[in-house]
């Protein structure tokens, strides 16, 4: 192994940063992963210290082997997208960061949109309010002197560059994400950010995920046990995740069931859809683009249920679930426990079990959290879709991959074949690291983001199709329902 160039990808996750050691020929060496932790200071608010990002990350680059830390020769990044980490003059977290999946900020984007009422034309996306530029409204709003000391706006894996190099960049999937990108021409919009009372001078360097950003430097190196090796650009974690997956030409998707979940088609172009809270971000690969639904509580919903219900062992409760049997009488859920994106755009709504009886069971509930997430990627898809039937064949990675039922579900749900690929749950860190081997010039696009082989295929069972179509407009119903409930019980 000594011998052979080796690539890091590392990805700040929420929950946790991931490295991955990737081989030339596209084999992975090792896989380390450090914990974090998330702060929830009031309700609807998601914080983390940046300074856990970089610590997790000197712990997770130094659980690989040493040995094949000296042979890296490349080093990429993926990241949890929005994050508005703020830093003074001197390059010092001001606050914690504020988190994509932190709601407080929903007035704010009201705001920015009054204040630049181009804003969906030059975005391409609805204001929300994961997204880092309203957050900074809020900040300005209700902690001015912060806002007032604030020099530098970086997400979280640019922060974690900035200790790696010294240097200050993002790149385009990852800006795409902040609200003040101009995502057609790649570039910060003047717009946005004066809107934002902020300049360019706030703004990271702009390079393309398959470009070198910066180069480690000498503490860095020691530190992390690496040689001085460059830095990609890396990308925001679903277009990372796109490019582990092979993802990377127009009309190919990708399905994620991580903490949130996510539904990625590539696309030729810039095609926005904002009225209906899709994404329409930059990929992390030059010249191309993506539209994505996003839903904030996917695979974290059955960890959820586990802990309510009292069983540790998720593979036990998913085969429980799946003995338990839908039917037509079966409980639903609505699986918005922090708010929801595409395609509702709302982040009061709450998660809600319907039609529970004296003799529910545990199974019964996690069964319809099962299904609730699964009706929530076809809503998703339907907005992906109902412009042109633009998304082909659909490769599946994230943490809830591993869960069989959950894919059957979610096939049925959407009527759509699922590919599960070798190694697809590795997901974003993956990616990162081929974007290194990228930046080193070592292998033309085709070979280093050549799709996994495939493992196995989930077509739809047609009895399942039918039974959850109809359960899907009690489950639509039900939110529109209940929509101006969540509204007043915010």
């Amino acid at each position: 192994m000594g011998a052979a160039s080796l690539y890091l990808g590392i990805d700040i996750g929420t929950s946790s940063v991931k490295a991955v050691l990737l081989e030339e020929h596209g084999a992975i060496a090792a896989q380390t992963s450090a914990a974090l932790q998330v702060s929830r200071p009031a309700p609807g608010f998601s914080e983390q210290d940046p300074r856990q990002w970089w610590e997790a990350t000197v712990q997770a680059v130094q659980a690989v082997p040493k040995a094949a830390r000296a042979a890296v020769r490349g080093l990429g990044l993926s990241g949890q997208m929005h994050g508005a980490t703020l830093l003074d003059e001197r390059d010092r977290p001001l606050r914690p960061a504020i988190l994509w999946n932190d709601g407080r900020s929903a007035e704010e984007c009201l705001e920015l949109e009054r204040r630049e009422p181009a804003a969906r034309a030059i975005t391409g996306n609805i204001m929300m309010p994961g997204f880092t530029a309203p957050k900074l409204l809020w900040v300005a709003r209700h902690e001015p002197e912060v806002f007032r000391r604030t020099a530098h706006v970086l997400l979280p894996k640019d922060y974690v560059r900035l200790c790696l190099t010294g240097e200050r960049v993002s790149d385009m999937s990852d800006a795409a994400g902040t609200g003040w990108l101009d995502v057609a021409r790649r570039e910060w919009s003047d717009a946005m950010l004066a809107a934002s009372d902020l300049s360019r001078a706030h703004m990271p360097r702009l390079v393309e995920g398959s470009s070198v950003s910066a180069t480690l430097t000498a503490a860095a190196a020691g530190q992390l046990g690496l040689p001085r090796v460059i830095v990609a650009g890396g990308g925001g974690d679903n277009a990372a995740s796109a490019v582990g997956l092979g993802v990377v030409r127009p009309g190919q998707a990708f399905l994620s069931l991580g903490t949130s979940g996510v539904l990625f088609v590539v696309t030729d172009r810039f095609r926005p859809n904002p009225e209906r809270a899709a994404h329409a971000f930059c990929h992390c690969l030059p010249q191309r683009w993506h539209q994505m639904s996003v839903m904030l509580s996917a695979a974290n919903t059955l960890d959820w249920i586990a802990q309510i219900v009292g069983e540790r062992d998720l593979g036990k409760l998913a085969a429980a679930a799946e003995a338990q049997r839908l039917t037509r009488h079966s409980p639903l859920f609505l699986p918005y426990l922090t708010g929801e994106r595409t395609p509702h755009n709302d982040p009061h709504a709450r998660g809600v079990f319907f039609g529970l009886r004296p003799d529910t069971t545990p199974a019964e509930l996690a069964a319809a959290v099962l299904e609730g997430v699964a009706f929530a990627f076809a809503d998703g898809l339907d907005v992906l879709t109902e412009r042109s039937d633009a998304v082909g064949e659909i490769s599946v990675t994230g943490g809830g991959a591993r869960v069989p039922y959950w894919g059957r579900l979610i096939a049925a749900a959407l009527r759509r074949p699922l590919t599960y690929r070798a190694g697809g749950e590795v997901g974003a860190a993956l990616g990162a690291a081929r974007l290194a081997r990228l930046a080193a010039a070592d292998g033309s696009e085709a070979e280093v983001c050549a799709a996994p082989a495939v493992a196995r295929v989930v077509h739809p069972d047609a009895a399942l199709s039918a039974l959850l179509a109809s359960r899907r407009r009690t489950f639509q119903r039900l939110y529109r329902d209940l929509k101006g409930a969540f509204a007043e019980f915010a």
